[in-house]
């Protein structure tokens, strides 16, 4: 397997762009061991405009927002934290590719204080064409619901992307895989749809499409883009609490995320969903967005920004 850490190119880390090998963290780095930090995935894609990051502003404003929820204060501006996006990818000569934004403490001291540390902030840019085999956009995914139940809301801060939260996700995604699936579909403490394990999800019933509502959900980029589009093609949406038994009846279900972008479920513990492979609404959405990322709309042209360099 070839190591993500050892390969060509540039990382941009605390304000100047180094080697990649060399763009390295001390062992007793504070977010190693606790946790404490907070990233984001985002997505550059090839238009016709050259390559063009997806809602850089609105990715930018979230790791902020998210580093105020866990009390981080991150020691640049929005706009210079997007410039260091815009300057890390133009650097690895990409043309589309993965962005990952990290806020982590430093080494300077352990313990649950966490006072005092230093606020470092690293960009990496890499290629990453599919999260899943490119079938899966067709022909849907096969998902499980997950004995992990997902994040109530005063146990952790669900609206930070923060890294420790993501452990809850690893061990609902590894007991999927485990058990031959692709995702899992995580309960809130209550019962209800919340998410996959990163990505939010939507349902068709008779024309309608449904969303759990945020309480307990991540604030998914990907997710009000969808909503958006959808609206605009004249789709209702409703937002509110979902059973998982609605999931197995329901005409068509999907994910949505910056990794998956949007990704049929054609199978829920053993059940069909619908006609078993992607659904015409879905299909309409994944065509939407896919034409927007790729600069073939000329609607919301400010959801990309050119990556400057290039």
């Amino acid at each position: 397997m070839d190591k993500l850490s050892d390969r060509d190119g540039w990382i941009w880390q605390n304000g100047q762009l180094v080697p990649w090998r060399e763009a390295t963290v001390h062992v007793l780095t504070h977010t190693l061991h606790y946790g404490v930090g907070v990233f984001e995935g985002v997505r550059a894609y090839d238009t016709p405009a050259g390559p063009c990051i997806f809602r850089l502003d609105a990715h930018t404003r979230r790791l902020f927002n998210s580093a105020h929820i866990l009390g981080l204060e991150i020691p640049y501006t929005p706009d210079e934290v997007s410039e260091a996006q815009k300057a890390v990818f133009a650097a690895n000569g990409l043309r589309e590719g993965y962005l990952r934004p990290m806020v982590h403490l430093g080494s300077e001291a352990m313990g649950l204080r966490a006072k005092d540390l230093s606020v470092n902030l690293i960009v990496a840019a890499w290629p990453w064409p599919n999260y899943m085999e490119p079938e899966s956009r067709e022909q849907g995914i096969r998902v499980r619901t997950s004995s992990y139940t997902r994040h109530h809301v005063n146990i952790t801060m669900c609206k930070a992307k923060a890294n420790g939260n993501y452990i809850n996700s690893i061990l609902a995604l590894h007991e999927a895989l485990d058990a031959g699936c692709d995702e899992a579909l995580m309960l809130d403490n209550e019962g209800y749809v919340a998410e996959g394990t990163g990505e939010n999800v939507f349902l068709v019933r008779d024309g309608v499409i449904h969303t759990p509502e945020l309480t307990s959900c991540l604030d998914g980029i990907t997710r009000d883009s969808v909503i958006t589009l959808a609206e605009e093609a004249g789709y209702r949406i409703e937002e509110r609490r979902i059973t998982r038994d609605e999931v197995y009846i329901a005409d068509e279900a999907f994910f949505t995320g910056t990794a998956a972008e949007v990704l049929p479920i054609r199978e829920l513990d053993g059940r069909q969903i619908g006609s078993g492979t992607r659904g015409p609404v879905t299909e309409q959405l994944q065509t939407l967005y896919f034409d927007q990322v790729r600069g073939a709309r000329d609607v919301h042209t400010d959801w990309l920004t050119p990556v400057s360099g290039s």
